[in-house]
This record gives C-alpha cells, structure tokens and sequence, in this order.
C-alpha cells in the first residue's frame, strides 16, 4: 500500500475504502438474485445455528475479531458498528447494528452462517480464514459487555 492511501499505522484512507465500497456495491448488485435489496427474513438454517464458536474468549482472540472488523467491516456497520458506516447511506436494507439486541440474541452460528454467505450487500467473507471469522463473533460480542 502506497503512504498516501495510509491515514494511520493500519488504517486505509477514505479514498481507497470508497473505491473497495464501490466495487463491492457494483460487483452485489450485478449478481443474479443477489441485489441490493432484500426482503425476506434472513434465517440461518437450524443445523447452522447450534454450532458453537471455536475459540477461547481471551485477549487474543477478541484482538484478532477486532482487527479484521476494523479492517473489513466499519464501511458498512461503522466505526462503533452500529450500521451507520458511510457505505450505509446506500444500503437497503442498513447494515445491522451489531450491539442490538436482535444481532446479540442470534447464536454464534447464526451470525457466523450469515457473515460467511452474505446476502444481499452483505458479501460473503468465505475467503477470510475460519479462524477470523469465529474470531469477529468473540469481538463482536464485547459491544454489549
């Protein structure tokens, strides 16, 4: 990454995100039943939602869960990821505020099936390792403590 798309040690500059954004939206949309619009209940099948999450709830892991949010999530669901990144304006439906209660009270399986297929906007992050993803959940389930 070149210094000028860096605004802090980490941390991509508002340009390359809205280019990432871009790309994304478009890529979504093109997709064959997969556009920006949903309407139907959003439901993980019932096998999906007794798994249970994988890794300790340590430091470690919860770090792990909040750097790669930080680094893939906060266009759409926010810096406090409420859903009210700046790619949210665009979106139907919103991203999910991840510290409602309606995200908190699905299982781990749930959110990990839904992070894991996208729907919608929401893509599909199967390329991130296993690991990362169960790792997001222990993060994301600090937004609450």
């Amino acid at each position: 990454m070149r210094a000028e798309e860096v605004d802090a040690p980490g941390r991509r500059s508002a340009s390359r995100w809205a280019a990432v954004l871009a790309v994304t939206l478009t890529a979504t949309a093109l997709i064959p039943g997969r556009g920006l619009t949903q309407t139907a209940p959003w439901v993980a099948p019932a096998s999906e939602k007794t798994r249970k999450n994988p890794l300790p709830d340590d430091p470690k892991s919860l770090e792990l869960g909040r750097t790669v949010a930080r680094t893939n999530c906060v266009p759409c669901h926010g810096e406090t990821f409420k859903g009210n990144g700046p790619a949210a304006v665009a979106l139907n439906p919103k991203p999910a505020d991840w510290t409602s209660s309606r995200i908190q009270s699905q299982s781990d399986g749930e959110l990990f099936w839904k992070i894991s297929g996208g729907r919608g906007a929401m893509p599909s992050w199967k390329q991130l390792p296993e690991k990362e993803r169960w790792a997001v959940l222990r993060f994301m389930r600090t937004l609450t403590r």
